[in-house]
């Protein structure tokens, strides 16, 4: 060892201040420096690795067996219809989730959850092309890029451009939860919707009669289920934590979810939707068109009592921490009153 100034030695090599290292600065928080990657969670581990085993492609689908002229002009218009109000929450599900999947970087979540909001991630990127693949097959131009010739495709592109409206506003609002709510708050959000969602692709899959279809919502329905997999282990770890003054606002999300995924899962409440007064009508419709093509869309009083099965099932999971669950009058579910949902309170995914 030698020293070469007055400061610092060299060894090896290496050049040793003679006062020591100079520490770094400290690195600002929330970032996703420093990296790491700790395990607390081997069961989300476990999740993520069977993610991969289960991925799916969707150019694999037999969609050169999906002829449109097997089908009505009015029952294309309607399977468009639907996939274009399915893609409000599935288009919406990759952003959603790559955003959460940074948060959970910058917040130096374990690694498990990282990779569990990647692969999320990449499995809603699967649903949103699937949309875009069937609309373009049955309906070129769909949903918004085309102009209407008959009545039924007027009020189709109308309800569409009116529902993508208030997407538009879930994101803003979704956009600014993230630093406003803590995860826990988030991850009940998603839970909601997986819950649903698995729910009704398992159905849809039953009652669908195209193989593309029955293959689509088959694949789907085993991500969203495993989807909910990952909410519940995350829920799990956090809610035992959860202070007594948050668990009225996961009660709130709750009753946020019922009004924001029913657009989808059965027909939407009151609350939150900006609509004009003839969407319900039209929404019918086109859903009765859709549901007469063999898509596998339940009808209303199916919807509605898969909805009723999936609160129940929710309603156990949030009881067993003391969480109240929110009342749910359009479906008769007793519960708490949480008063009126604005947009604020919509931070739900499908």
């Amino acid at each position: 060892m030698r020293s070469v100034n007055s400061e610092a030695v060299v060894s090896d090599g290496l050049v040793i201040p003679e006062g020591g290292f100079k520490p770094a600065p400290a690195i600002p928080q929330p970032n996703i420096f420093p990296m790491e990657w700790r395990t607390d969670s081997q069961k989300l581990l476990e999740i993520y690795e069977r993610s991969k085993l289960q991925a799916w492609n969707p150019s694999d689908l037999p969609w050169d067996d999906l002829d449109p002229s097997d089908f009505t002009p009015e029952q294309r218009v309607g399977m468009m219809y639907w996939f274009s109000v399915l893609a409000n929450f599935d288009a919406s599900g990759p952003p959603v989730f790559a955003q959460a999947m940074v948060h959970a970087y910058e917040h130096h979540e374990e690694d498990p959850v990282r990779k569990c909001f990647f692969s999320i991630t990449r499995d809603e990127v699967n649903h949103e092309e699937s949309c875009g693949r069937a609309i373009q097959k049955l309906f070129p131009g769909g949903p918004l890029d085309f102009e209407p010739t008959t009545d039924l495709e007027a009020a189709a592109h109308n309800n569409i451009a009116w529902l993508y409206h208030n997407g538009g506003r879930y994101w803003n609002g979704y956009a600014a939860s993230l630093g406003k709510y803590p995860l826990a708050v988030l991850f009940t959000s998603f839970m909601m919707g997986e819950v649903a969602s698995s729910t009704l692709f398992r159905g849809m899959a039953d009652q669908a009669r195209h193989p593309v279809f029955q293959q689509l919502f088959t694949n789907v329905g085993r991500d969203e289920s495993r989807h909910l997999a990952i909410c519940l282990q995350l829920l799990d770890k956090d809610w035992p934590g959860l202070d007594d003054d948050i668990k009225p606002l996961v009660t709130r999300q709750l009753r946020a979810g019922f009004v924001f995924l029913s657009m989808i899962l059965w027909e939407p409440p009151q609350q939150f939707w900006e609509l004009p007064d003839y969407y319900l009508a039209n929404h019918r419709v086109l859903m009765r068109y859709a549901r007469e093509a063999g898509l596998g869309v339940l009808t209303y009083e199916e919807q509605a009592e898969n909805w009723r099965l999936a609160l129940g099932r929710v309603a156990k999971i949030v009881q067993r921490w003391g969480i109240e669950f929110p009342a749910i009058p359009e479906l008769d579910v007793a519960g708490v009153d949480v008063g009126d949902i604005d947009l604020e309170d919509i931070i739900p995914v499908f």
